[in-house]
């Protein structure tokens, strides 16, 4: 008999984007007891740590709620028009007449609304930029835990290279401002640093009794005993259809618009950078700026001698990739001095 953890209340699946949070995310929503929302990017882009205790008026509490529902009924990056949930918001936050939320409330009460209207108990979140507020979750949901996802940095860096194409392989949801917003992200500096971030705000938590860290690689190879695993530290029963997730080429994708091919977890996903589409120089950036978190994670390192010059013309490049990058994310966020600080 497995000695199961209490019981949760809520899950985040955290880490570096890329990563196997969606993965993660399936695997659990495969669960009875488990919903698997949307990336809602609460966080980084509808809470305030100025604002965390202050208290919304009703019309205020409606409104998130109203934001919350049309993008889980959506997509986060094309999302619908909130007014066409206000009946829907009103109905959520007229359960608590009396009571005075905060925006954490509501992002509380909205979870378990949208749980139960899908037929189970416990909501899971997925957005990976959930990592830089790990603390700010454990504080304001003590009855949540934390999976936390790691990945080898240069399969991390392979995804990210290509994620721009995505729209053109069938995610016809992704607008094409979308599409160049992830080729204007991707430089293996600035993708290696924010892998690095990811771990280093992951760390910090390595031994909290309501964190788990979980290699993707542990997951793919291993996944029947990896589950078993996260199941008993979640207090969940494993149940087999767990691992029956649906698959798509080249592994699980985050955009649900690519029509699944195949079923189950593939181990192939592991590794793929070895078999092309990362230059010499791109690997050799990555392994620089990751090296000691690579090895603390059991990610070994690879020899490799880039060309000078082509050394020198991606380092040349990177002001103009980090100046595009900044604009276009000018919007993804609330506050973006308060994201640049969290990833630096």
């Amino acid at each position: 008999m497995i000695d199961h953890q209490p019981r949760v209340e809520q899950i985040f699946v955290v880490e570096n984007s890329r990563s196997g949070t969606t993965l993660m995310g399936l695997i659990l929503g495969l669960n009875s007891e488990v919903f698997t929302f949307e990336e809602l990017h609460f966080f980084e882009q509808l809470w305030s740590e100025e604002h965390r205790a202050s208290y919304l008026t009703q019309a205020e509490a409606e409104q998130l709620a109203a934001r919350l529902l049309s993008i889980q009924h959506s997509d986060v990056l094309r999302p619908g028009d909130p007014s066409d949930f206000s009946e829907e918001a009103k109905a959520i936050i007229s359960q608590f007449p009396e009571q005075k939320l905060t925006s954490g409330d509501v992002f509380k009460v909205f979870l378990g609304y949208k749980a139960g209207k899908n037929g189970k108990k416990i909501p899971c979140e997925q957005t990976p930029r959930n990592v830089l507020y790990i603390a700010e979750i454990l504080e304001l949901y003590p009855e949540s835990r934390i999976i936390n996802m790691v990945r080898d940095p240069r399969d991390v860096l392979l995804s990210q290279k290509y994620k721009w194409r995505i729209k053109f392989l069938g995610a016809k949801n992704i607008p094409y401002r979308e599409a160049f917003r992830s080729w204007c992200n991707y430089h293996p500096f600035t993708i290696s640093k924010l892998w690095n971030a990811s771990i280093n705000a992951a760390e910090k938590f390595a031994n909290h009794p309501r964190c788990r860290t979980v290699r993707f690689e542990d997951l793919v190879t291993n996944p029947e005993q990896t589950v078993e695993q996260i199941c008993q530290f979640l207090g969940l029963e494993f149940q087999p259809q767990m691992l029956d997730v649906p698959q798509n080429e080249g592994g699980v994708s985050s955009h649900k618009q690519i029509t699944p091919k195949r079923r189950g977890i593939d181990p192939n996903t592991t590794g793929k950078w070895r078999r092309g589409g990362l230059s010499v120089t791109e690997i050799h950036i990555c392994q620089q700026v990751t090296y000691t978190n690579m090895l603390k994670h059991g990610y070994s390192y690879a020899s490799m001698k880039p060309n000078p010059l082509m050394l020198a013309l991606s380092w040349a490049f990177l002001p103009v990739k980090l100046t595009l990058a900044l604009l276009m994310n000018l919007d993804r966020t609330r506050n973006i001095v308060e994201a640049i600080r969290r990833r630096l």
